[in-house]
């Protein structure tokens, strides 16, 4: 799970309300538009969504280790 996390923020380890890849993800799936994304938002949102950020980590992880199991590479984002 912490592969993924590692690989989710590349780029953006120190500040990661930056990232556009997580800015995205949240704007999607949370309806939090981008553009107004601090650091002290970005930080309420993960401590109030940490249940559903852990189950997505999960998952993206186990889809890692099947497509690593299988041959296949996993594409970047989503966690290899």
């Amino acid at each position: 799970m912490l592969v993924v996390l590692w690989r989710l923020t590349r780029g953006y380890r120190l500040r990661p309300w930056r990232s556009p890849y997580l800015r995205w993800r949240i704007e999607t799936y949370w309806g939090i538009d981008a553009g107004h994304i601090t650091f002290a938002r970005f930080w309420k949102f993960a401590w109030a969504e940490r249940r559903e950020l852990l189950r997505y980590l999960r998952w993206a992880d186990r889809m890692r280790l099947r497509a690593e199991r299988n041959g296949r590479p996993a594409s970047p984002r989503a966690g290899n």
